[in-house]
């Protein structure tokens, strides 16, 4: 009987390498480690995500490009890794938080907005009908009945609800920054503080409003994208 070499588990989705993992949501994960570093931290009062926006050109329109985006009036999410993937996810999250408020007239809430979502990228791990791991990771952010929430989804489907975390090329000095920052205790405007002194921190170039993207959702539940004049206030006062 011929032993397959461990490259070869690579190019099977359906297959399990002899160490028990599945190499293709290896790479997923690699994809994600590859992209613009993001982050969300929950706060007593509300919760932060904010994210790098790096244009890959001068000559692109910026006010095309956006990488926080709004689920539902309550939810907002952002990601790290493939734009094309997160596209096809929030597609398929906004379709699911319409069909529960069509059908319950309330917002749909958070975990289970989180576990449809998963779902949907941990049936994309088994291979069926020839398709492959989203490479994107998610950090969905809301408020509903149970207060404000972070959640993480990664390629294989897992996901955890988070105090503080990072995804990204530069998540392990994010993590680590915030680790050392955050407090239970901290308030909405102290978290976009932390928040932009994590990005500041390992950002490459200049920090301004335009190539930072914070979204925040309050007590209030309305989930908003700051302007570009009001992240460079925040940029400020951190200065």
């Amino acid at each position: 009987m011929l032993e397959m070499r461990p490259e070869q588990y690579s190019f099977s989705l359906t297959t399990f390498s002899p160490s028990g993992k599945l190499i293709q949501i290896e790479h997923a994960l690699q994809a994600v480690a590859a992209g613009a570093t993001s982050l969300g931290i929950s706060a007593t009062d509300g919760v932060v995500i904010a994210t790098e926006k790096k244009l890959p050109s001068v000559l692109v329109d910026e006010t095309t490009v956006r990488k926080i985006t709004m689920l539902s009036p309550n939810i907002g999410v952002v990601y790290s890794g493939m734009g094309p993937d997160f596209r096809v996810l929030v597609r398929k999250a906004r379709k699911t938080a319409q069909a529960y408020f069509m059908l319950y007239k309330e917002h749909i809430p958070v975990a289970q907005l989180v576990r449809e979502t998963a779902a949907v990228m941990q049936e994309f791990t088994r291979g069926r009908g020839g398709v492959r791991p989203f490479g994107a990771s998610l950090l969905m952010s809301g408020y509903d009945d149970n207060g404000p929430q972070l959640y993480q989804i990664d390629p294989s489907g897992s996901f955890f609800a988070w105090k503080a975390s990072a995804i990204g090329k530069n998540m392990t000095n994010a993590k680590a920054f915030l680790e050392k920052r955050y407090s239970d205790e901290v308030g909405i405007e102290d978290a976009i503080h932390t928040a932009l002194l994590t990005l500041k921190e390992g950002f490459e170039g200049q920090v301004s409003g335009a190539n930072i993207e914070v979204g925040v959702i309050g007590a209030d539940r309305k989930f908003r994208i700051l302007t570009e004049a009001e992240v460079s206030d925040y940029l400020q006062e951190v200065e």
